[in-house]
């Protein structure tokens, strides 16, 4: 594989060439390999078949459940996401230790201790990680999904970013089940403050419990913005902005 290096950038076949643009630029590589029908069929690729069912299941899987996560996905995530949470599906779906290879499912790895570690403290926008930005400690209820924060400083507590005048916390319970695909979010207010150094306590009431018998997770999402003339804009469209799966349970 090649990369690309001129003025002009090729999208498409030409010849045995094949050019591709990617998050890291413009590509070029040759084309060849097996033929997809000898791959489907040929029992020397049983292995390859196994491994390209099990791969969509983790991206499928990984899709899922950035849909379940809802607005807030929007306002905070980085280019790699959708790999970077593919990579964790995928280590999760070989916790499944009942279904035989080719059949292992994400839905089933998750019910193991191992599989909710794996995703728990996960940050969607791996430039701006929750342990390194902020630092009050917070309390969960796994009941209800209320998240406290009692009696913490912001300009001492957390790491805002040059020019941030105003962060806004949100959390988030959702309800999802991997293995049928049904899942439900409710959301607490939007609580908006000054970066200063008065203390503050903050209670986030998600608006429910959310139905479902599958998988629990809570996340809080904090955005960073400045005001001008008494209007707050997001800080460089939203980068500095941290969204993390506290718990799963």
């Amino acid at each position: 594989m090649g990369k690309l290096d001129g003025i002009i950038k090729i999208q498409g076949t030409l010849d045995n060439l094949t050019f591709y643009k990617s998050a890291d630029g413009h590509f070029v590589r040759t084309k060849g390999g097996v033929s997809k029908n000898r791959i489907k069929n040929d029992p020397a690729f049983q292995r390859t078949r196994e491994n390209g069912t099990e791969f969509g299941h983790s991206a499928s899987a990984a899709k899922l459940l950035r849909t379940g996560v809802g607005i807030m996905l929007f306002h905070a995530k980085d280019r790699r996401l959708s790999s970077r949470l593919l990579g964790i599906m995928a280590q999760i779906k070989n916790l499944d230790s009942r279904s035989a290879r080719g059949e292992r499912k994400v839905a089933l790895g998750l019910t193991t201790a191992e599989g909710k570690q794996l995703l728990k403290g996960f940050d969607f926008n791996a430039q701006a990680a929750l342990n390194s930005i902020f630092y009050p400690p917070l309390v969960l209820d796994t009941g209800s999904g209320k998240v406290t924060i009692a009696d913490f400083v912001p300009k001492q507590q957390i790491l805002a970013p040059e020019g941030a005048t105003h962060f806004s916390l949100q959390s988030a319970f959702l309800n999802l089940d991997f293995a049928t695909g049904i899942f439900e979010t409710t959301y607490s207010p939007v609580d908006n403050h000054i970066i200063d150094n008065t203390a503050i306590s903050v209670n986030l009431n998600p608006s429910g419990v959310p139905a479902g018998t599958g998988i629990a997770f809570y996340l809080m999402l904090i955005e960073f913005f400045q005001e001008v003339n008494g209007v707050q804009y997001v800080l460089n469209n939203g980068s500095y902005n941290v969204l993390n799966i506290l718990d799963v349970v």
